[in-house]
């Protein structure tokens, strides 16, 4: 099944555990082939994933050897020739981590010239997004930063929805506003409100009223385990991923429906 999500959300609404599960769910469910993509700079997508910290990612922006080799031009270097269409196809299965069914990569960040910079790291970084959207058949659930820095207009057209994740506090419901301009203006056509960690109905409700013209995707209720293994830097429900609340494969199951429509 090809299936692509860009996940985002104002930072602390749990968006990295979301995404984690959600791609537990999704492997384990269907048995898809899944691919986790770290897109935020503060990267911890391994953690939610359960990969140990002793089988450490090297950031695909920190292959410094692979970049020169794929591009012609050394990495941190502005300016000169190197070529904008850099061989990638490789790359997920060569530098990729895989617990239970999930492959984790993680992209980094370039470190100079600012988000919009063209150098070498940038180049690979882009080539490797639009890549993982537009030709693999598989789904790739990508971690975004706060908005949706790392997708560009040439991939955002294929990107089945951006899902924002937010909690019943005023500000993530403020930034879904943002978010969700940003995702409008490169193209996005479906973007979804996930609510996180609700207590209740009114919660729902507070989410709800407060984002009139947002479809919801729907909502996970507040956990003990997945709060205390937020809080341990663990992943929730180690042992199996069935133990998960409900509502969290019905809203894996939703996003399934979308790779048909």
């Amino acid at each position: 099944m090809s299936l692509k999500i860009a996940i985002g959300g104002k930072g602390g609404v749990g968006k990295t555990t979301v995404t984690a599960l959600l791609a537990r769910c999704l492997a384990a469910g269907e048995k898809n082939r899944v691919i986790a993509i770290d897109a935020d700079p503060v990267a911890n997508l391994a953690a939610g994933l359960g990969i140990p910290e002793d089988q450490p990612i090297t950031p695909i922006a920190e292959l410094r050897d692979l970049i020169a080799e794929r591009t012609g031009a050394e990495p941190g270097k502005m300016g000169g020739f190197f070529t904008l269409n850099p061989k990638v196809d490789d790359i997920p299965e060569r530098f990729s981590k895989e617990k239970d069914g999930v492959k984790l990569l993680v992209m980094g960040t370039v470190q100079s010239g600012g988000s919009g910079c063209i150098c070498p790291e940038s180049t690979i970084l882009k080539a490797l997004m639009t890549h993982l959207v537009l030709y693999r058949e598989e789904v790739v659930l990508m971690d975004m930063e706060a908005g949706v820095e790392h997708l560009g207009r040439a991939t955002s057209g294929s990107v089945d929805a951006l899902v924002v994740v937010v909690n019943p506090g005023a500000r993530s419901r403020h930034a879904a506003h943002k978010i969700r301009q940003l995702g409008q203006d490169i193209g996005i056509k479906k973007i979804l409100i996930l609510g996180n960690r609700v207590r209740g109905p009114e919660d729902e409700q507070l989410i709800r009223e407060s984002l009139p013209g947002f479809e919801i995707l729907g909502f996970i209720p507040e956990h003990d385990e997945i709060v205390a293994s937020d809080r341990n830097g663990q992943r929730p429900f180690d042992d199996t991923i069935d133990k998960a609340p409900k509502e969290l494969f019905s809203i894996a199951e939703s996003l399934t429906n979308l790779s048909s429509q």
